[in-house]
This record gives structure tokens, C-alpha cells and sequence, in this order.
């Protein structure tokens, strides 16, 4: 039974605080802001990602609103615009990064054993990038083309649970290939990627390292024919190819052979062409695992339309970086939530009732185990259902 503790403490009960005050003294968080700790930093950054506050000031007001019951939620200080702003400028956005890295350490063997409908044991990512633009004049740290200002995230997402293992954030022109060099490879894993990370000699390296990719090729890529493979008639394949490599320094780029699928897809009525150093999978799967790269642009869609990442409570790169990492937190966060409750709840439903219940005193698992899904209006067309793909 619940002894009158708020939804929100309860929520952060699942956070592991252990971990959390080892990533705050790797950066020395305690050395600036003593009467405002990185705890309560966190905490008021969360509070404002799960409510949708717009900004420093309509964060303070709607938690002094509630000064009371601030202690019992886990604030030990006092807040104050000032205090969070000079926070959010001045202390090290690493700390919540790395927070978010434990935090997504906990989430993946929760989710690793959610089917992605296909007959393999690996592990599959898909890999892509997104722009959040900013103005120029206010970020001009982030000066991006043409008179634009953006960061951009680099993201890696677990294709099982829908949860990002890995997430860089550059300045929007960094190339998003570049990943590639920074990524460690998981040997047999399946690494999804559309055409814009096409490099071969970073796919040589994939291959070195006893990993897998598919992509898409491009219309300019030179290649001549090895052997034919037969295909199934009436699936959509309409070719599968070992195929080499040709042209100027081809060989010298990526030395081995590759698997070409060209495959019909109805739903755009136009042929794909697939490129990947998978040669057992069959090549109806080949074209079923690049469909399934499509659950990272939901994720970006998902996190811009209900997280708070399109505006900023400050100016400076380690203020954006600090909330964006505090948002891909509370994203995790939930998504932990969801598993360990076993709340049968889309993450939005729960995020939800988490926005308007914070302050409540009830029981968090009657909370969303007990919620009646039968009352629920149809979802609009235009509603991502992220985690029922």
C-alpha cells in the first residue's frame, strides 16, 4: 500500500542513484553549485520533461507552487531561476550523459527479448541522424549553412525495445558517416543504414570486425556481377547477386564481395536495391530488416514530439546538451517503468498520465496497471505508436 508518497518520488525510485553520484563525481559536480547538488538539477529537468514546461521560469513557478511537497519528491534546495540557469550553463553536460548511458544499460536486457517479427538471433541497429534547428543568433556556437544554426544526433537504436544504445550530438554539420569511426562494433550484430552512410571503406571495416550492415545502394555505384542466386518467384525479389566492386580504386576500398537484392515494394511501387556482406539470411529478409530501419525515424519523430527538444532553457552548448541528455533519460526512464510494472501502456499513454499525476499520492503500479484502456478515443492518424511496431 502506498504511505502517501508522490507519483514523482516514486518515479525516481527507479532511478539508480548509485551510479548517478559516480557519474557526478567523475566530473567533479560537487565543486560548483553546493546549495543546488546535480540531484536536484536532474530532478528539476526531469520534472520539466515529463510536464512539458516551456521554459526556466514556468519550471520554478509550477514547482514553488508546490513547495510542501518538494522535500518528500527528493529536492533537498531551494529553486530558483537563477540557480537552475547558472546550473544548466556552467555544469558539466557529461554527467548526464553518462547517466543516460547506465540508464540504457538497464533498459536493453529488459527489452532484448522483444521479437522484431524476423527469424534471426542478432542483434539489429539502425543507424541514422537528425537535425534540431536552432536560431542563429541565439546559438551561434551552432552555426550550421545558409544562415542556420543546428545540432544534430547521432543516434544508434536497439531495433528490439526501441532503445538508443548510443547518441552523439555534433554541431549540424559533422557529417553523418562519421559515426561509423566512433562506433564499437558488436561482432554478429546487423547494422541498418540508408544510403548517406554508404563508405567502403568504413563497410570494410564493419566486416573486419565480424559484423553486418544493409543498406541501400546508390544509383552511381559501379559494380559488375560474380553469381546469380535463385530466387523465389512471387515475394517481391526480383534479383540476388554476389557482386564486386569495379571502377577507379573499387577493389582497393573494399577487396571483398557483396550481396546485391534488388526487391519490388508495392507499397511505393518502385524497385530497392540492397547492398549487404550478409550472405545467409534470405533475401526476402535482406529487404524486411531495411523496412524495419524506418522505427528510428519514428524515434526521432516520437522524442521531438513528446519530449522538450526543440526549445531550450539556455543558450549555450552544455545547456542544450545538458537537456537533451536529461530527455533521452526520462525517455529511458520510462521505458524501464513500462517493463519492470509490466504495464501493457504505449510510452505515450504513460507519459501522460505521469504529466498530469506527479504531485498525486497514489500507488505508482495501480496507477498504470489499473488505467482503463477501453476509455481511450482512437489514436489519431498522425499518432507514432513507437513501441507497438
Amino acid at each position: 500500500m502506498n504511505s502517501g508518497r508522490t507519483v514523482f518520488a516514486q518515479v525516481m525510485d527507479f532511478l539508480p542513484l548509485r551510479d548517478f553520484r559516480a557519474c557526478v563525481a567523475r566530473y567533479q559536480g560537487y565543486t560548483k553549485g553546493q546549495s543546488f547538488s546535480c540531484l536536484d538539477q536532474f530532478l528539476t529537468l526531469a520534472f520539466a520533461q515529463l510536464t512539458a514546461r516551456e521554459s526556466l521560469r514556468d519550471i520554478v513557478t509550477c514547482l514553488n507552487a508546490m513547495t510542501p511537497k518538494l522535500y518528500h519528491m527528493g529536492f533537498r534546495s531551494v529553486i530558483r531561476r537563477s540557480t537552475l540557469a547558472d546550473a544548466n550553463e556552467q555544469r558539466d553536460w557529461r554527467i548526464y550523459a553518462d547517466f543516460a548511458q547506465q540508464l540504457i544499460t538497464t533498459a536493453r536486457p529488459l527489452y532484448a527479448t522483444d521479437t522484431l517479427g524476423l527469424d534471426l538471433d542478432a542483434t539489429v541497429y539502425a543507424l541514422d541522424a537528425t537535425l534540431i534547428d536552432l536560431c542563429l543568433s541565439v546559438f551561434p556556437w551552432a552555426r550550421f549553412r545558409h544562415g542556420r544554426a543546428a545540432v544534430k544526433l547521432h543516434t544508434v537504436l536497439d531495433l528490439r525495445g526501441a532503445i538508443p544504445t548510443v547518441i552523439h550530438i555534433t554541431p549540424g554539420r559533422v557529417h553523418d558517416v562519421t559515426i561509423l569511426d566512433t562506433l564499437l562494433l558488436e561482432p554478429g550484430a546487423i547494422y541498418i543504414m540508408d544510403r548517406g552512410y554508404i563508405d567502403f571503406t568504413r563497410f570494410r571495416h564493419i566486416t573486419e570486425a565480424g559484423a553486418f550492415f544493409v543498406t541501400r545502394a546508390k544509383t552511381n555505384t559501379q559494380l559488375a556481377r560474380v553469381y546469380s542466386h535463385p530466387v523465389v518467384p512471387h515475394t517481391g525479389v526480383r534479383s540476388d547477386h554476389t557482386v564486386r566492386l569495379t571502377g577507379r580504386r573499387g577493389g582497393a576500398h573494399y577487396p571483398l564481395h557483396l550481396r546485391r537484392v534488388r526487391f519490388d515494394d508495392p507499397d511505393q511501387a518502385r524497385t530497392l536495391t540492397f547492398l549487404t556482406n550478409a550472405f545467409d539470411p534470405p533475401a526476402l529478409t535482406i529487404a524486411a530488416l531495411y523496412k524495419r530501419r524506418w522505427h528510428i525515424e519514428l524515434f526521432f519523430k516520437w522524442i521531438k514530439q513528446h519530449l522538450h527538444i526543440k526549445a531550450f532553457y539556455g543558450t549555450s552548448e552544455n545547456a542544450v546538451k545538458t537537456q537533451i541528455w536529461t530527455a533521452i533519460s526520462v525517455y529511458v526512464l520510462v521505458a524501464i517503468i513500462r517493463k519492470r510494472l509490466r504495464c501493457d501502456l504505449s510510452l505515450y499513454t504513460v507519459l501522460q498520465i505521469l504529466s498530469v499525476s506527479l504531485f498525486e499520492k497514489v500507488s505508482l503500479p495501480q496507477l498504470l496497471t489499473t488505467f482503463d484502456t477501453d476509455t481511450l478515443d482512437e489514436p489519431a492518424a498522425n499518432q507514432l505508436p513507437l513501441f507497438d511496431l
